[in-house]
């Protein structure tokens, strides 16, 4: 019995010190994480930024944001931020085709979470046809 309570201590010292460990790495807190358009005229870009806040004590590096089409391009703070400083992820969405969307930007980062995952939705309306 005294062992197996030894064992359990054990497991749980080292649970607690991952713990630990985990609080002091960086992580991303975000304004928000779905941004909605709504309607848009085609062939209009729009352009959304998404701030987020470092709420780790490890600086926090964006290792890569990349959008999951060709349609959207994202530009995005390139230096470390660091513990309870703010950064941005400024995605623009070219509004080509009339249709809805629904598009994803996956952010990789050295944080507690590394993979986070951004939208943007909206629907592009189109252009009246012009009268001669």
């Amino acid at each position: 019995m005294k062992k197996i309570l030894m064992i359990c201590a054990v497991v749980l010292g080292f649970a607690f010190t991952a713990s630990a460990q985990d609080s002091q790495k960086a992580e991303f807190k975000f304004n928000e994480e779905k941004h909605d358009f709504g309607k848009i005229p085609q062939g209009t870009p729009v352009t959304t930024i998404f701030e987020f806040t470092n709420v780790g004590k490890e600086p926090l590096i964006l290792t890569e944001v990349r959008p999951t089409c060709g349609c959207t391009i994202a530009d995005y703070t390139k230096t470390p931020v660091k513990g309870g400083e703010k950064g941005t992820i400024k995605i623009t969405y070219n509004a080509a085709a009339a249709a809805p969307f629904n598009k994803t930007i996956v952010v990789k980062s050295n944080a507690v979470t590394p993979e986070k995952y951004l939208n943007i939705i909206g629907e592009v309306v189109a252009k009246p046809a012009s009268s001669k």
